[in-house]
């Protein structure tokens, strides 16, 4: 089955170890188009910094009414039994994630067709993609390569659709999502990449080559 298939959920948040996660959002793509999305703001577990609210204008006194992030623990789980998540540099949201929830329940390993696995990953990661796929586009920033390839009038109208109206911007949740969903879209919209496998997919969002490698075992079972 070709990875475009299969649903994959890609993932942002804002907020991090110290202030805790402060908003999320989640682009559900399908078949190189974005289906479905969520977002939230959510209770700071600590403090703000004043440079971290000038990057995603959220303060303590904006999330205070908000449930914490802790309160999603089943919709974060049931993605992860659903399909891979994804982000752009997928670590940073590896690690909030895990910082919450150590580990979500049994679910599919998508690199190993029939197994399961108690691990948030592998993740899909566009920013490890995009730097082996597309090196002459000369930026790994998600800014830079959705206006490299010339999507940001795309952007903006997944935007207007589906994301709140004051969060219409790059480090707001849910644009972000959409901006690494786009990404990956365009990645689907290729003939030869859309005929790689999910185990495929996932072994090129690494750079470490012996985990490649242990990920590329899963298509000789």
């Amino acid at each position: 089955m070709s990875w475009t298939d299969q649903p994959i959920f890609f993932v942002d948040f804002e907020g991090n170890r110290a202030s805790g996660i402060l908003e999320y959002g989640v682009a559900t793509v399908v078949g190189g188009q974005v289906m479905e999305t969520r977002t939230r703001l959510c209770r700071a577990m600590g403090e703000i910094s004043a440079e971290d609210s000038a990057v995603h204008h959220l303060t303590e006194a904006s999330v205070a009414s908000e449930a914490p992030f802790s309160d999603d623990w089943d919709f974060f789980a049931d993605l992860r039994e659903r399909g891979p998540l994804a982000a752009h540099y997928a670590g940073v949201e590896n690690s909030l994630l895990k910082s919450v929830w150590p580990y979500p329940r049994a679910s599919t390993n998508f690199a190993r067709p029939g197994e399961r696995v108690i691990d948030w990953g592998p993740w899909i990661d566009t920013g490890a993609l995009y730097l082996q796929l597309y090196p002459k586009l000369g930026t790994g920033r998600l800014e830079g390569l959705v206006s490299a390839i010339g999507r940001q009038s795309e952007l903006d109208a997944l935007a207007a659709r589906h994301c709140p109206p004051s969060r219409c911007q790059y480090h707001a949740a849910l644009y972000d999502a959409l901006a690494g969903a786009l990404l990956l879209c365009v990645l689907a919209r290729d003939p030869q990449l859309s005929r790689l496998s999910t185990t495929q997919i996932l072994a090129l969002s690494t750079l470490d080559g012996e985990k490649r490698d242990g990920l590329r075992q899963g298509e000789l079972f």
